[in-house]
Order: C-alpha cells, then sequence, then structure tokens
C-alpha cells in the first residue's frame, strides 16, 4: 500500500512543475516516481525476474521499438547536420527511461490488475484533495508560497501551462468513470461519482478547448459503448439491460428524427452557445489558434518528410510561427507569470506541433507512430472485448486530447495506458474462470 501511495503521489505531483526549484527539469514528483522505480526494481531482482503477462509482454515491445525509433532519428540528424535544441534533446533522453520504468513496473506480476485499481482509486481521491487545494488557492481563500494559480483568466493551478492541469483533469474524470463502472458495491459508486467533482470544476477553470470537447463528448461515447455491450450480452435469457439496449437502439432514429425536426434551431444555438462558453476566447482568438495550429501541423509533417520519415531524434523539431515570434518579441506582450516561453539558440527549431503523432514523427519517424499507435489501438481491443467501457471511453478522451496536445511526456499517460492493458488482462482471466 504504501508503495502505491508514492506511485499516486509520483504521477500527481509530476504534473505540477511550479513546485520544482527553479529551472531545474525535476521536482518532487519525479524524485517520488525515482524512489518508486529503484524499490521495484530491488523488488523485482530479488525475485530474480517478472514473469512476462501479455501487457507486460506489448509494454516491452512497444518501448524496445520507441527507443530503436528514437535511436535512428538520433543518426539521422547527426549525418544530415540538422540542428536542434541540445537542451530539449537532453531533457527527453532523461524523460523517456523515467517514462518507461513507469509503464513497464505497473504492469509487472500476476497481480498487476489489483495494484493499478488501487493506484487508481489513490489518484482520484488524492487528485480531488490536490484540485481541492488549487482551487482554493485561486480562489485567494490560502496563499501557498510563491506559486501562481493563473495564466491570464485560465487557471493552471500547479503547473506551469493550463493545458498540463487540463490534462489531469480530463484523465481523472474518466478515471472516475471506469472506478464507478466496475464499482463492486455502491457506496464505491457514489464516492467515484463524487470524486469527479472537482476534476470536472477545475477542469471547466482551465478554459482549455480539448478538455470542454471531451467533457462534451465523453457521456455519449459512454453510453454508446454500454449499449452496445448491453445488446451482446451472451444470456440464455433476455435480461432487463439487454432488453432497454434493444428498445434505445430501435427508438433512437425517430428520437432524433423528431428532435432536429422540432428544436433543429434551437439545438444548434445552444450548442454554439455552450462551444463558446467552453472556449478560450472569441471567435477571433479561436480562428487565429486554428491558423496557428494548422500551420504549425503542416511544418511537423514536413519536417517529418525531412528525416525521410526516420525521425530526427528525441526533443522539438518545428520552427516557431512568426505570429507567436513576434509576440514574444512585443515588449507589450506581459507572458510573467504564465509558461516559460524558451527560444532556442541561433533560430534553431525547437517549437512542438501540439499533436502526439506528429510530434513522434518528427521525434521517431514512421516506426515510432506505428509503435504508439499498435499499443492503443491493442489497449483497447482489450479494454473493449472485457466489457471496460470506463476504460474504453477514457481511451477516447485520450485519444482526443492526444490530438491537439503532446501528451507522452506525462506519467499519467503511461499509467493509464498501463492500467488499461492490466485490468483487461485480469478482467479476462476473471471471466475465462467464470465461464469454465
Amino acid at each position: 500500500m504504501t508503495w502505491d501511495l508514492l506511485l499516486a503521489i509520483g504521477i500527481l505531483l509530476s504534473n505540477a512543475t511550479q513546485l520544482r526549484p527553479g529551472d531545474a527539469p525535476v521536482g518532487p514528483g519525479e524524485m517520488c516516481l525515482a524512489i518508486w522505480i529503484v524499490l521495484m526494481l530491488g523488488r523485482e531482482t530479488i525475485r530474480l525476474g517478472p514473469r512476462f503477462t501479455p501487457a507486460l509482454s506489448r509494454v516491452v515491445i512497444f518501448w524496445l521499438l520507441l527507443a530503436m525509433a528514437e535511436s535512428i532519428g538520433i543518426l539521422t540528424s547527426y549525418f544530415t547536420a540538422d540542428p536542434h535544441d541540445t537542451n530539449a534533446l537532453i531533457h527527453d533522453l532523461t524523460a523517456y527511461p523515467l517514462l518507461a520504468a513507469v509503464c513497464v513496473l505497473s504492469v509487472v506480476g500476476p497481480n498487476a490488475g489489483a495494484r493499478v485499481h488501487r493506484v487508481a482509486w489513490l489518484l482520484v481521491t488524492l487528485g480531488s484533495a490536490e484540485l481541492g487545494l488549487q482551487a482554493l488557492q485561486a480562489w485567494n481563500f490560502i496563499s501557498i508560497g510563491t506559486l501562481d494559480p493563473w495564466f491570464w483568466e485560465r487557471m493552471r493551478g500547479w503547473s506551469d501551462n493550463p493545458n498540463q492541469l487540463a490534462f489531469q483533469c480530463a484523465m481523472l474524470g474518466l478515471l472516475c468513470l471506469h472506478l464507478a463502472d466496475v464499482a463492486a458495491s455502491v457506496s464505491a459508486r457514489i464516492g467515484a461519482v463524487a470524486a469527479a467533482v472537482l476534476p470536472i470544476y477545475v477542469g471547466l477553470l482551465t478554459r482549455s478547448d480539448t478538455f470542454g470537447i471531451i467533457l462534451t463528448v465523453a457521456g455519449p461515447i459512454f453510453l454508446a459503448i454500454k449499449l452496445r455491450t448491453w445488446l451482446l450480452l451472451h444470456q440464455p435469457r433476455l435480461s432487463a439491460r439487454s432488453a432497454l439496449a434493444w428498445i434505445v437502439v430501435l427508438a433512437l432514429p425517430l428520437l432524433l428524427l423528431g428532435t432536429f425536426v422540432q428544436f433543429g434551431s434551437s439545438l444548434a444555438a445552444n450548442v454554439r452557445g455552450l462551444a463558446e462558453d467552453l472556449g478560450k476566447g472569441d471567435q477571433q482568438d479561436s480562428d487565429k489558434t486554428a491558423d496557428i495550429r494548422l500551420h504549425v501541423w503542416r511544418s511537423a509533417f514536413s519536417r517529418g518528410l525531412d528525416g525521410g520519415m526516420l525521425g530526427l531524434g528525441p526533443g522539438p523539431h518545428v520552427p516557431m510561427p512568426a505570429s507567436i515570434a513576434a509576440d514574444r518579441r512585443d515588449p507589450a506582450q506581459d507572458f510573467s507569470g504564465g509558461p516559460k516561453l524558451e527560444t532556442a539558440p541561433n533560430g534553431t527549431p525547437n517549437f512542438e506541433a501540439h499533436d502526439t503523432l506528429l510530434d513522434i514523427f518528427t521525434q521517431g519517424g514512421l516506426l515510432a507512430v506505428l509503435s504508439l499507435v499498435w499499443l492503443v489501438a491493442t489497449a483497447f481491443l482489450q479494454t473493449s472485448r472485457t466489457r471496460l467501457d470506463g476504460l474504453t471511453t477514457l481511451l477516447c478522451g485520450l485519444t482526443i486530447f492526444s490530438t491537439f496536445h503532446l501528451v507522452i511526456r506525462h506519467p499519467l499517460f503511461w499509467f493509464t495506458i498501463a492500467t488499461c492493458l492490466a485490468a483487461a488482462e485480469s478482467r479476462k482471466l476473471s471471466l475465462q474462470r467464470r465461464w469454465s
């Protein structure tokens, strides 16, 4: 239990980048994770190594492929004399082993499913407490050192960037959905639902567009997946859930048609208003953000092609958009209290695509992209086949967030993947024993 607590605290505090002393690349979260990794490695050494389960085999294969892809990218960058930001390169070379260890050690052992379930409960409970403290500080009820919880009108809590906090809120909220779905008692289900209140509230305060999208679509996605599960239940007699699912499926087309005919115009207006409320700016800001994002995506794809789809090694490789560079040169733009805005020496491209697959494409080429897609797709199929509908929804939310942000440097991302694989394997063994 103590080791599980150490892992949960490390994952949560690794997102609190303002807690890092000065410009240090590590903070209390990374230190907790490092201690947990050392303890786990010591335990597995005493046990003479772990037994390779399907979940462990998958994550080991992925990290070997990613290491190979990144190494090829480094060689490609060297032989083509492609300029790179040395500090960013060292940062990623330090971060990837830590992330790999968290992912691999989370699925080690035959009881990995039970362990990640315990850690998930610790994450949502401690995460709610942490978010509660950040909300109290944001509304000036308490003061914690020199931490600044706001970036302009967007809440960032203890993170450097509001999107970091939004990612944590989204993952914790969807993790609560999974825990409520698999809860064995009514009290546990109520506790999981209650733990989702603060992640949703704080996530809205970040004014993240991506969080707004996930909040809007997570419910319908979960309901659709749950209906599919009820429809495919293998039972000798038609159960109440299966009957309800068939009624909904048969009535849904007529219901949607009637709603569209009578309330189409007002519904469109309400959806538009909801999107504006969840967004972080007006229409002009949204258009500017979309233009910058599309420009960066095209640049990232071009950079990946320049490397022959072999990658250019760890670190960011996209040139900074001209509009952002102009804002940074403008003395009227006050970035104090906001995220660190660093520029590489000699104009070296060190901007990120803010899309996980494109950033991976620039780093490790096509091999890295295919490896990540394979791992996530495998986790999706495993959770879908074992009826872990909450985790399947969580993976959908994770995919949405990764489309607009680089999330693979978050330990929470890799714990989520490990949870899906380990929980699906545990559920599969449980179902096999039940059917036998």
